[in-house]
C-alpha cells in the first residue's frame, strides 16, 4: 500500500524549469499590467488637449492628475488584504472589470468635476490589479529566475505607458482626447474573458488555505508533468494565514524592511508621476509641438522597459538592493539633466530615455523585491501597501508639477528638484540591503527567495 508523500510546493516550483504554463501566466499578467500602464499614463499625454478645450490653469489641471493617482493609492491599500483573503485571481478579475468600465464612461465626461470623479474610480481598479498581478506572477516563478520574470512581466506597465504616448499622438489630432480614454477602457473588457478562462489561482495560496490536494496536484502537474503527485500531500513555506495581513507587515522581522520599502516606493513614484504627468506640458511650454512632446515623453517608458529587463537580470546575479541603489542614484542625475537639454528635442529624448531606464526600471525591480521580501500569508498585502504608500508619492508628484509651474521656476531648477527624491530612494534601498546582509547568512541576500518562517 502506497503512503502519502509530503510535497513542498515552493521547493517543487524552485527545482523545476519554467514551463509553458508558467510563461502563459507571465504573459497574461503582462497584458493586465500593460493596460494598467496605458490607462495610468493616458491622462498625462492628453492633458494639454484637456487643458486647451476646457481653458484650465495648471493648478486646475492638477486635480485631474491627482484623482486617478488617489484612486490608485486607495485601491492598493483597500484591495491588497482582499488578495490575501479572497485569492489573487478573483480580485484581479473584479479589478480589471472595474477599471475597464470606469475608463469607458470617463470618455464621455462633460466637465472637469465629472472627469475627476471617474478618474478616481478608474484608479481604484488599477490600484488593486497591479499588486495582485505582481504577487501571482511571483508565486509561480522559481527563485533563481524570479527577479527576471517578474520584472519582465512588469515591463507591461512601461510598454503600456509608452504605447499611450504613441496612441495619443495618433488619435488626438483626428478623434480627440476622449478616444484615448475609450481605447484604455475597451481593451481590459476584451481581455477579461481570456483571464477567466486561462488565468489560474496561485497554487501557494491554495495550499496555504488547505484546498483539496487533487486541485493542487492538477495545477502542479502542468509545472512538473514528470512527477507523481497522485498520493501527495502539499505544504507551503507558511501555513494558513492568521491574524490581520496588514498587521503581519509590522512584525519584528519585517518592520524595518517594510518602512524602508515604503520610503523607496514613495520617492520613486513621486519622480515617475511628476515626469509622466507634467513632462508633455513642460515641453510644450518650452516651444515643442504637441506630437513631439508626446513622443519625447514616451521615451521615458521605453527606457523604463529596457531598464527593467536589464536590472531584473542583474538582480538575479548581484545583491538586488545594491543594483537598485546605484540605479536610483543615477536616475537623479539624468532627471536633473533634462532641464538643461529641454530646448533640444533629441538631447532631451536621450536624457528622458536614460532617466526612464534608471527610475522606472528600478521601480519595476523594487516591485519584484517587495514580492520576494514578504511571505505568502501577507505577500499581496505587502506588495499592495508598498504600492499604496508609493501612490501617496505619486499624488504628491502630480500636484508638485502644477505648484512648481506656478512658482515660475526655471527649467534647470525645476528638474534639479525633481531628481532629488530619486537620490533618497537610492539611499533607502542601500540601507535595506545593509540591514538584510547583517540579518541573513552570507549568500542569502542576492537571490530573491521565499522568506523563512519565524518561530
Amino acid at each position: 500500500m502506497k503512503t502519502q508523500t509530503p510535497v513542498n510546493v515552493t521547493e517543487l516550483i524552485d527545482r523545476n524549469r519554467v514551463s509553458p504554463f508558467q510563461l502563459a501566466i507571465v504573459v497574461l499578467c503582462f497584458l493586465i499590467v500593460a493596460i494598467d500602464g496605458f490607462d495610468t499614463a493616458a491622462i498625462g499625454f492628453i492633458a494639454p488637449a484637456i487643458r486647451a478645450q476646457w481653458q484650465l490653469a495648471p493648478t486646475q489641471l492638477a486635480p485631474i492628475f491627482g484623482a486617478g493617482l488617489a484612486g490608485l493609492m486607495a485601491g492598493a491599500l483597500l484591495f491588497g488584504p482582499f488578495g490575501d483573503r479572497l485569492g489573487r485571481k478573483r480580485l484581479l478579475l473584479w479589478c480589471v472589470l472595474g477599471f475597464g468600465l470606469a475608463s469607458v464612461v470617463s470618455a464621455w465626461a462633460g466637465t472637469p468635476a465629472e472627469l475627476i470623479a471617474l478618474r478616481f474610480l478608474t484608479g481604484l481598479g488599477l490600484g488593486g490589479a497591479m499588486p495582485n498581478a505582481i504577487t501571482l506572477t511571483s508565486e509561480y516563478c522559481p527563485a533563481s529566475r524570479r527577479s527576471f520574470l517578474v520584472t519582465t512581466m512588469f515591463c507591461g506597465f512601461t510598454v503600456g505607458s509608452a504605447l499611450g504616448g504613441f496612441v495619443a499622438a495618433a488619435l488626438m489630432e483626428r478623434y480627440g482626447w476622449r478616444a484615448v480614454l475609450l481605447t484604455g477602457g475597451v481593451a481590459p473588457l476584451l481581455l477579461l474573458p481570456i483571464l477567466v478562462w486561462r488565468l489560474p489561482e496561485s497554487v501557494r495560496y491554495l495550499v496555504a488555505l488547505g484546498k483539496e490536494p487533487q486541485q493542487v496536484a492538477r495545477v502542479l502537474a502542468r509545472i512538473a508533468p514528470d512527477e507523481d503527485l497522485s498520493l501527495a500531500t502539499f505544504t507551503a513555506s507558511h501555513g494558513k494565514p492568521g491574524g490581520s495581513p496588514v498587521g503581519q507587515l509590522f512584525r519584528r522581522d519585517l518592520l524595518r524592511g517594510t518602512l524602508l520599502m515604503w520610503l523607496t516606493f514613495f520617492m520613486s513614484l513621486l519622480v515617475i508621476y511628476l515626469l509622466s504627468s507634467w513632462l508633455p506640458t513642460l515641453l510644450r511650454a518650452n516651444g515643442v509641438s504637441l506630437q513631439t512632446a508626446a513622443l519625447v515623453t514616451a521615451m521615458f517608458q521605453v527606457g523604463g522597459t529596457l531598464g527593467a529587463i536589464v536590472l531584473g537580470w542583474l538582480m538575479d546575479r548581484i545583491n538586488p538592493h545594491y543594483v537598485l541603489a546605484v540605479s536610483y542614484a543615477a536616475a537623479g542625475v539624468f532627471v536633473a539633466a533634462i532641464g538643461s537639454l529641454a530646448a533640444t528635442p533629441w538631447l532631451a529624448a536621450l536624457a528622458v530615455f536614460c532617466a526612464g531606464f534608471c527610475i522606472s526600471g528600478s521601480q519595476v525591480g523594487a516591485n519584484a523585491l517587495s514580492a520576494a521580501f514578504y511571505p505568502t500569508d501577507c505577500r499581496a498585502t505587502g506588495v499592495s501597501w508598498a504600492n499604496g504608500v508609493g501612490r501617496m508619492g505619486s499624488v504628491a508628484g502630480s500636484l508638485a508639477g502644477g505648484t512648481m509651474l506656478a512658482m515660475g521656476l526655471t527649467m534647470p531648477a525645476l528638474f534639479l528638484l525633481a531628481g532629488a527624491p530619486a537620490i533618497v530612494a537610492g539611499v533607502s534601498m542601500m540601507a535595506l540591503g545593509l540591514a538584510r546582509s547583517k540579518a541573513l547568512p552570507l549568500g542569502d541576500v542576492p537571490v530573491l527567495t521565499e522568506p523563512r518562517s519565524v518561530s
